[in-house]
This record gives structure tokens, C-alpha cells and sequence, in this order.
């Protein structure tokens, strides 16, 4: 097995990690200081959007989309030391490349399901990230670990169909900019329960939809995700084509776009995880407590060195997972997707919370970027399914290769 990086990861690699250190690692101050100031937590602030433009100048944008005709055409292992690049500033990073969740879902789903027209509509303006969308899949009243379990009814009506249901933690709803909700619901509840669900398009305006609230995960509003979402859907009306694929498609839709989802989140985590022991590796160096430097302090010599096993040991599955969706394709990857959704954020939400520990107080403020990555490695182990039902599935696929007593 070869572990080097072909020469247009290394060149695009490099390219990138400039970038982090001239534009996006400087920003991130500035970018919290002009949310606040805006007195919005969801606003979109201005040194984003010179992020943005400076990403395009450098040709770093929509890295994340293998199909050449809507992005940079790189397979996943390509991708993977990019996106965790990208994860060391997950705030800032990933939407300033147009390579944010949940825009990178839909425009896969949309350029994957789509029909044209809904591709020229609703994908174009996504890929020149002119807008931004949410995904509307998990419900109050549900256990949406079992997405059979949504209640959400998509009524046919004529040439129409109509929506009823409340939503939440909504992904990208909360965005200003947000224009397009990719709706999952039931079209037929007497199917089998796997074809009872279909995804529809609805725009953000359409009448009987209302924003009720922005949630936010533990105090924080969670970009680049946009902000998630409570929403009602109140007999609301969309034209027949807005439909995405087939009736009873939405469930096999939604498998579809989460597995890239789930490799992009892990990807990311790596990063998250190096930026956190670096930080600790810099304050271990520069902080004295008991007349000596953190760094000779067995305990926090014990941190180091596990983070750096346990962060290559992550990153090796994910690049294995990533080589196995390139060459095999998502099912036959299924395995190590849910094997990398399981390890992955654990991984690190324990280097960070070492990390954490070595900045006492300054580690649970906001003069670090330590608490906010928490937070994010600690919600991935929910999103897109818990670790539990992660575990549950891939032991049941373990027990299915050993059917014969020994």
C-alpha cells in the first residue's frame, strides 16, 4: 500500500495550508468580533465573504465534488488530507472553500438526483455559492435515529404536492442566505418501510413554512453549518416537480448522501484533533506551573504522546475508507464508513478535551478555539446517526461473516 500523496494533493495540499496561515487562522478573531458586532449569531460575517473571494482567486473551491462538471474532480482519497486541513479551522475553513455542511450534501444529492431543471435552479447558484441550503430530515416527536420512524407527510394534491410536519435541527436553516430546503417526508406510509419516504424541494418563501427558532448545540451556533433549525410545514404547497427522483426514493436518497457526509465530518475531525494537540504541545512548552514547564509533567508527556497514536491511528482509517469508496464504491465501504463514525469523533473529542485540560480556564473560553471544537466533536457522534445504531449495524454485519459455529 502506498501512503504518499499523489502530486496533485501534495500541490493542492500546500496551497491550501497556506492559505489557512495567510488568510483564514488571522480572520478567525476578526469573524467573531464582526458576528457580535451584528448582533445577529447567525450572520454571515464580511471577512467570510473576502474568504471567500480569495479562496476562488486561489483556486481552492468546491473541492469536495468528484464529478468534474461541478467541481474539482478530486476521488475522496484525493480530498481527505484537504478536508482536514480545513478542519483545523471548522468555522471558517470549510465555507470559505464552499466545501461546508450541509451545502456539500445537497449539491451531491442534487447533482446525483436531480433532474436538470432542479440542477439549473437550485445546484448552480449552490456551486457559486451564491446561496446556501438546509437539510430537513430529523423531527421533535421521533426518534430519527430510525429514520423510518419520520412523520413528516408529502401529500399528493393534482400537479401539487402538500407538506405537514415539524422539523428540527434543520442544517443550514438559520443561514440569511439560505434559499432552498431539501424536505424528507412520507409519501406513502402503507409502503414497505424503507419506500414509504420521499425528498422534496421547497423554497425557502413558500407559504405554511415558519422558521420557529435557531438551536443551538451546547450555546454555540454551530457554523459552518448555517445554524440548525426548528420548522413548521403548514399545508404547504410545491409544484409536483420538485420532487427529487421517484416516490419512495427518500430513504435510499438520504443512505446515498450520508455516507460522503459521514467520511467529510471524519475527515475534518482529524483536523480538529492536530489543531488541539498543537496547542497543547505550545502551551505545555510556554506555561511553568511547580517551578517547571507543563511539557516536563508526566501526565501531560502521557496526553501527548496518546493523541499523536490515537489521531494516526483515525486518520489511517479514514484514508482507508476513503481509498475503498474510490475503488469499490459507498456500499462496499459501508463497513469502515460506520467503523470511522464511531472511532473518529471520539478520537477527537478526547484529544481535545486534553488539550482543554493543559489551558485550565483559558481552554473553556473564548480565547481559544478548544471549547468550540468540543462541542463540534462531541454533536458528530450524534449526527448522522449515533454512535449506538453505528455500533448496533456493524455488529450485525460482523455476525452475518460467521453464521457456522467454529
Amino acid at each position: 500500500m502506498d501512503f504518499a500523496y499523489d502530486a496533485r494533493t501534495v500541490e493542492l495540499r500546500d496551497r491550501l495550508a497556506a492559505f489557512l496561515d495567510e488568510c483564514v487562522y488571522p480572520a478567525e478573531p476578526v469573524h467573531a468580533e464582526q458576528v457580535a458586532a451584528a448582533g445577529d449569531p447567525w450572520s454571515r460575517s464580511p471577512v467570510l465573504a473576502e474568504l471567500k473571494a480569495a479562496a476562488r482567486e486561489r483556486g481552492l473551491w468546491n473541492l469536495f465534488l468528484p464529478d468534474p462538471r461541478y467541481g474539482a474532480g478530486l476521488t475522496n482519497l484525493q480530498y481527505a488530507p484537504l478536508a482536514e486541513l480545513t478542519g483545523r479551522s471548522p468555522h471558517l475553513a470549510p465555507e470559505a472553500l464552499n466545501c461546508a455542511a450541509p451545502d456539500t450534501g445537497n449539491m451531491e444529492l442534487l447533482a446525483e438526483f436531480g433532474s436538470a431543471a432542479q440542477r439549473d435552479r437550485w445546484l448552480k447558484p449552490l456551486l457559486a455559492g451564491e446561496i446556501r441550503s438546509a437539510f430537513c430530515m430529523t423531527e421533535p416527536e421521533v426518534a430519527s435515529s430510525d429514520a423510518t420512524n419520520i412523520a413528516t407527510r408529502i401529500s399528493r394534491d393534482g400537479d401539487e404536492y402538500v407538506i405537514n410536519g415539524r422539523k428540527w435541527w434543520s442544517s443550514g436553516a438559520m443561514d440569511p442566505r439560505c434559499e432552498i430546503f431539501i424536505v424528507m417526508g412520507k409519501t406513502d406510509p402503507d409502503a414497505d418501510r424503507h419506500r414509504q419516504q420521499s425528498m422534496i424541494l421547497v423554497p425557502r418563501d413558500t407559504p405554511g413554512v415558519t422558521v420557529r427558532r435557531g438551536m443551538t448545540v451546547f450555546g454555540y451556533t454551530d457554523a459552518p453549518h448555517g445554524g440548525h433549525a426548528e420548522i413548521d410545514f403548514t399545508d404547504v404547497r410545491v409544484p409536483a416537480e420538485n420532487l427529487v427522483g421517484a416516490e419512495g426514493a427518500g430513504f435510499a436518497i438520504a443512505q446515498a448522501r450520508l455516507g460522503p457526509g459521514r467520511i467529510h465530518h471524519c475527515m475534518r475531525l482529524v483536523g480538529m484533533a492536530e489543531r488541539a494537540l498543537e496547542l497543547l504541545c505550545r502551551r505545555a512548552n510556554e506555561r511553568i506551573a511547580f517551578g517547571r514547564p507543563l511539557a516536563e509533567q508526566g501526565v501531560v508527556r502521557e496526553w501527548i504522546a496518546e493523541s499523536r497514536v490515537r489521531i494516526e491511528q483515525a486518520r489511517l482509517l479514514v484514508l482507508k475508507t476513503a481509498w475503498l469508496m474510490d475503488t469499490v464504491g459507498n456500499k462496499g465501504a459501508h463497513t469502515e464508513i460506520q467503523a470511522i463514525k464511531i472511532a473518529t469523533p471520539a478520537m477527537a473529542e478526547w484529544v481535545i478535551d486534553k488539550a482543554i485540560q493543559g489551558y485550565g480556564g483559558a481552554g473553556v473560553s473564548q480565547d481559544t478555539p478548544l471549547a468550540g471544537l468540543w462541542a463540534q466533536a462531541r454533536t458528530l457522534r450524534l449526527a448522522d446517526g449515533p454512535d449506538e445504531v453505528h455500533r448496533a449495524s456493524l455488529a450485525k454485519r460482523e455476525l452475518r461473516r460467521w453464521p457456522t459455529p467454529a
